[in-house]
């Protein structure tokens, strides 16, 4: 009995083994079943290794339907086949749970839905579209007071891929166009014939003050905001609230700001609120606070601006006092800087209906509607001369500057201890040229100066050149600016070869330096 027993247990397991659908006889050709592991986690055996890529494409479905946001997870897959004759498989359904589990308990980061809002060069990463708008909504709110103008998102039609950019409505002006619509749809037919010619006729009446409906006409971004989709993890999201004191709040930004007439450092530096050592240190082209600008001039100054700027247009009204153009008459025996008023100024008075253009708080420009005068302005009339002035060179090219204008230590006996001129250095025979055109006064031997040359020019000053070795004009002669009339030399009161050169004005020296090109 024992051994029948035996026996027909014996059967039992090898049918049992024989028919079990979760073994299967294997041909014995090598690697024939194969372990599967994810993330060092056992997680099924299969038969063929093609059946892992789907079964684990199905639990990366299954793992990205547990949330609304983006997950990721690590994924480290192994596969160790070996050859048996007899092997348990596990069904994939299981196998796919399996590998579910592993990657839920690797997943590395959810990252969420989100919206980076570009505007120029920056940038900030927000939850939502809700929270754009609500941002690009506080940027124009500083100035729409009577929430007159809202921000909506619209697809940006230049660009190929979907980049969202802003667009601004004015509720005052969709109701209007409502109203407009359904007036036309009312007006039909000879209504509406009868409104068309009665406009033509009608002469249009000019608006009185009274007419204008003063405020808010015009509002705009003065910048290009660009909006994409993003997935970002927590720790990159901006709060609203940091986003909108970032964005509205004033930063100081470079800008480029061209020297007009009358201008100086100092008052460039209080026009533009920068203290004057800033706007020296911010421009290489400017030493120090005495350098010489000119109009037309670019500068680098900073301006208190908003990473997004808001432009808008304001119909405004206001009583001013003005002052009206300055009227010229020209002189054309005058040189240009020769001024003389003929008739002072008097403020008028008006009161005016405009349209102001502002860049976020700076005004960038005024057209006036209307106007009334209470009472009118005086111009001031200024005579003014038209002729160019002449210039005035460097009377020799080189030479090394061993003296200059003014209070001195006297370099030899006989010499002046106030220098009336400016001294360079220059070996004898050095040409000496005419500073600027005019005519020779005198030409020869004066004293401590040795040989010189006198040239009275056309704006009524005068030249002279001492020291000199040999003189090449004389006196009645007309030279041209640049025109050779002397040698250098070492004549009268002098320490060394060298070219004594003085600019007088009004019969008295001054320094030369401050007149020469």
């Amino acid at each position: 009995m024992k051994i029948a027993y035996i026996k027909v247990a014996a059967v039992v397991i090898f049918g049992s083994i024989l028919f079990f659908p979760s073994y299967h006889k294997l041909e014995s050709t090598g690697d024939n079943i194969f372990t599967v592991y994810l993330n060092d986690k056992q997680v099924g055996i299969v038969e063929d290794p093609k059946q892992v890529d789907r079964c684990l494409i199905a639990a990366r479905k299954r793992l990205a339907g547990t949330s609304d946001e983006l997950v990721l997870a690590d994924s480290e897959l192994r596969i160790e086949g070996s050859e048996v004759l007899w092997g348990k498989v596990d069904d994939l359904a299981d196998v796919t749970v399996n590998m579910t589990g592993a990657l839920r308990g690797s997943v590395k980061e959810t990252l969420n839905r989100s919206y980076t809002v570009k505007i120029n060069e920056y940038t900030v990463n927000l939850a939502s579209t809700e929270e754009v708008l609500a941002l690009l909504q506080a940027s124009i709110n500083r100035y729409d007071h009577g929430n007159e103008y809202y921000v909506d998102l619209v697809l940006d039609g230049d660009r190929e891929l979907n980049v969202l950019t802003t667009q601004i409505y004015s509720a005052k002006e969709q109701q209007e166009e409502e109203m407009a619509a359904e007036a036309v749809m009312s007006s039909a037919g000879i209504d509406a014939a009868l409104d068309e010619m009665f406009a033509d006729v009608e002469p249009a009446k000019e608006k009185e003050f009274s007419d204008y409906e003063l405020g808010l006409k015009d509002l705009e971004f003065g910048d290009t905001v660009e909006v994409v989709e993003s997935y970002l993890q927590d720790y990159e999201l901006t709060s609203l609230a940091n986003a909108i004191e970032e964005v509205t709040k004033d930063q100081e930004k470079e800008q480029i700001y061209e020297v007009v007439s009358g201008d100086t450092l100092s008052q460039i530096a209080e026009k533009n609120e920068i203290p004057l050592a800033d706007l020296i240190a911010m421009n290489e082209t400017i030493e120090d606070e005495n350098s010489m600008i000119r109009v037309g001039d670019e500068l680098i100054v900073t301006v208190p601006e908003p990473e997004l700027s808001v432009e808008r247009m304001e119909e405004v009204y206001y009583e001013e006092d003005y002052e009206a153009e300055v009227v010229y008459v020209d002189n054309d025996d005058w040189y240009t800087t020769q001024t003389q008023t003929l008739q002072e100024p008097s403020a008028g008075h008006r009161i005016v209906v405009a349209n102001v253009s502002y860049r976020n708080g700076e005004e960038t420009g005024r057209e006036i509607l209307k106007e009334e005068i209470t009472y009118e302005a005086v111009a001031k009339v200024v005579e003014r001369g038209t002729k160019i002035p002449p210039t005035y060179i460097k009377p020799i090219s080189g030479g090394r500057q061993t003296s200059g204008f003014g209070r001195r230590r006297a370099p030899t006996r006989g010499a002046s201890s106030n220098h009336k001129g400016v001294d360079w250095a220059t070996p004898v025979g050095t040409a000496v040229m005419a500073s600027s055109a005019g005519t020779v006064v005198k030409a020869g031997w004066g004293s401590g100066y040795g040989y010189v040359v006198y040239i009275n020019h056309a704006d009524g000053r005068q030249t002279r050149y001492g020291h000199l070795s040999k003189v090449l004009v004389s006196a009645g002669q007309t030279v041209a600016q640049g025109q050779k009339i002397a040698l250098s030399g070492n004549t009268g009161v002098s320490t060394g070869p060298h070219v004594h050169f003085e600019i007088l004005i009004g019969g008295s020296q001054v320094n030369p330096l401050n007149y020469l090109n």
